[in-house]
């Protein structure tokens, strides 16, 4: 069988694998693009505030360390096994919410009435970010200064929307 190489109205072919390989690339890109840019956004406080790498110390302290009370959460000292272990799990629960984005997003661009519902789940999904915050964790808020998280989140998802933006030009979302 012989194959012409060199033809310019050679067609592309795209399976159903490619496709979804690419939303899972897009969620995986942008859920580090929002872990980095809630991550730069708090090394920056931190350094600006004399203790670099507190907040990620703090977080994972809170996170793996459940024996310790929250109310000692300002008194302790850095420790870089925390900063490692919570970086990855950050990391990794954004690359889960930029997943579940682009496959949204890639909904949305097959029926476009999907498109509003999205973008309203996802504000929802913010303010339910605080409100457990506020419930569950307001000693570890007071920590960290509620207003620096509720700005790096607003920096996360700007970033992500941004990156989606890009690669989703034509995409309209209208109510």
């Amino acid at each position: 069988m012989a194959v012409q190489s060199n033809s310019a109205n050679a067609p592309i072919i795209t399976s159903a694998s490619s496709n979804i390989s690419d939303v899972y690339r897009e969620g995986i890109v942008a859920g580090i693009i929002g872990a980095a840019a809630i991550a730069l956004w708090f090394f920056v406080l931190d350094v600006f505030n004399g203790r670099p790498f507190y907040t990620p110390s703090v977080l994972g302290a809170a996170l793996f360390r459940r024996s310790m009370g929250l109310d000692q959460l300002h008194t302790l000292p850095v420790s870089f096994e925390m900063v490692l272990f919570y970086t990855w799990v950050h990391g990794m629960v954004f690359c889960v919410i930029g997943g579940v984005a682009a496959k949204l997003l890639a909904l949305a661009e097959q029926n476009l009435s999907v498109g509003f519902g999205i973008l309203l789940f996802f504000v929802i999904f913010e303010f339910g970010f605080f409100v457990m915050a506020f419930i569950f964790a307001e000693p570890l808020l007071q920590a960290l200064a509620w207003p620096a998280v509720l700005i790096g989140n607003l920096f996360a998802a700007t970033g992500m929307a941004f990156y989606f933006w890009r690669h989703h030009p034509n995409l309209k979302i209208r109510p």
